[in-house]
C-alpha cells in the first residue's frame, strides 16, 4: 500500500512524514487487489445494532455506532489506522481533534503500545479530555476554535507521524465498513443521514457503498451555525461561524471538501442544515426513548426528520448512524 497524491499522481511512502502531496494535493490510498492491513490490535470491535423505530411519524433505522468501544464510530477509523502504523513500526504520533476521533486514536495507540499526542480545541468536553487522558496520551489544549487546533498541529507534524482522521487515507478505510455493516444488516438503503464536519463517515460511507456497486442517498447534516459544505453547494456568500452544541461538526474549513460535495453529488443526496434547537429536540427524542447520544448523533436525526417532514414515502428504508455516547458530554 502506498499513497497518491489526488491531483499529480505522485506516490509517498505511508509511514513517511508528509501527509499531503508537495503539490498541496491529498491523499488517497492505492492498493493492490485483495491487500489489507494486517490487524493484530483490538479494543472488542462489534457489528453495531440497528433498530427501527418510528420518529415523528416516519421509521428511521437507527445504527447504534456509539456502541464501539471508545464510544463512537471514529474507532473505525483508528482500528484500521492505528494497526497499519503498528505494522509499519511507528512509535509516536499527534493528531487534533474535536474529541472523539482523539479518543479512538488514543486507544488504540495505548493497545498498540504507540505514544500519543492529542490536540484539542480548549472548548472540548471535558468527558471527552477525562477519556483521552485516560489513555495515558498526552493532551495539549489549544486556544480558540476547531480550526485554530488543525492550524497548531502542523508544527507537530514537522517531526512526529500526523495520525490525521482527515488528512490521512487509512482512516477512511476503517470508516467504510459502516457501509458493509448495513448492508450485511439491511441491504442498501434508500437513504442514509449523515453528519459532516470533515467528513469521515460520509466518505467512509460513499466509499464502501461505492465498493459494494450501489449507493443509497446521502442526506448530508450540517449546523446552521457551522456550514461551509452547505453554503459553498447554495453559493451563499457572507457566511460567519457561529458556536454550536454539535461540536463534532463544527469545521469550518474542511480539508476534503471538495471530495465530499462529489460523493454526496454522485449519489443523488442533498446538504441540509439544522438549528441547535432542532438537535437538542432531536436528541431529547432518543434520550425518552432510552437511547443517550451525543449532540452529533442527534444533528443526524434533526437532519433526518428536517428532510422527510414534508415528502415521507413508508416503504423506505432511511438509516441515520448515531455517531457517540452521550456520556463523553
Amino acid at each position: 500500500m502506498k499513497f497518491k497524491c489526488q491531483e499529480c499522481s505522485s506516490i509517498y511512502p505511508l509511514n513517511g512524514l508528509k501527509y499531503q502531496c508537495d503539490c498541496g494535493g491529498l491523499f488517497q490510498l492505492l492498493k493492490e487487489p485483495g491487500e489489507k492491513v494486517n490487524c493484530t490490535v483490538s479494543l472488542g470491535e462489534v457489528e453495531t445494532p440497528v433498530l427501527n423505530r418510528m420518529i415523528t411519524g416516519i421509521n428511521f433505522a437507527l445504527k447504534l455506532d456509539y456502541m464501539m468501544p471508545t464510544g463512537s464510530f471514529k474507532d473505525r477509523g483508528a482500528y484500521i489506522l492505528v494497526n497499519q502504523l503498528k505494522e509499519l513500526g511507528i512509535k509516536e504520533v499527534v493528531e487534533d481533534s474535536s474529541g472523539n476521533a482523539g479518543s479512538a486514536i488514543a486507544a488504540y495507540c495505548a493497545a498498540a503500545g504507540i505514544k500519543c499526542h492529542i490536540y484539542l480545541p480548549e472548548s472540548t468536553s471535558p468527558g471527552k479530555i477525562k477519556q483521552i487522558n485516560a489513555y495515558n496520551a498526552a493532551v495539549v489544549k489549544v486556544p480558540g476554535s476547531r480550526d485554530d487546533t488543525a492550524k497548531a498541529i502542523k508544527k507537530a507534524a514537522e517531526h512526529t507521524y500526523y495520525a490525521s482522521h482527515v488528512y490521512n487515507p487509512l482512516f477512511f478505510e476503517g470508516t467504510k465498513s459502516i457501509a458493509y455493516e448495513i448492508y450485511n444488516q439491511i441491504g442498501v438503503p434508500d437513504y442514509i443521514v449523515v453528519p459532516v464536519g470533515n467528513g469521515t463517515m460520509l466518505l467512509g460511507v460513499y466509499n464502501g457503498f461505492a465498493e459494494i456497486g450501489i449507493l443509497p442517498r446521502i442526506i448530508a447534516v450540517q449546523s446552521e451555525n457551522c456550514a461551509p459544505i452547505y453554503n459553498k453547494v447554495a453559493k451563499q456568500e457572507g457566511y460567519r461561524y457561529q458556536p454550536t452544541v454539535a461540536e463534532g461538526i463544527a469545521v469550518q474549513t474542511p480539508m476534503r471538501i471538495d471530495e465530499i460535495i462529489a460523493a454526496v453529488q454522485k449519489s443523488d443526496g442533498k446538504f441540509v442544515t439544522v438549528t441547535d434547537e432542532q438537535v437538542i429536540s432531536a436528541q431529547s427524542i432518543l434520550n425518552s426513548m432510552g437511547i443517550y447520544v451525543e449532540p452529533t448523533a442527534g444533528a443526524a436525526l434533526a437532519g433526518g426528520i428536517h428532510y422527510f417532514k414534508n415528502g415521507y414515502n413508508p416503504d423506505l428504508k432511511i438509516v441515520v448512524p448515531l455517531t457517540g455516547t452521550g456520556l463523553k458530554k
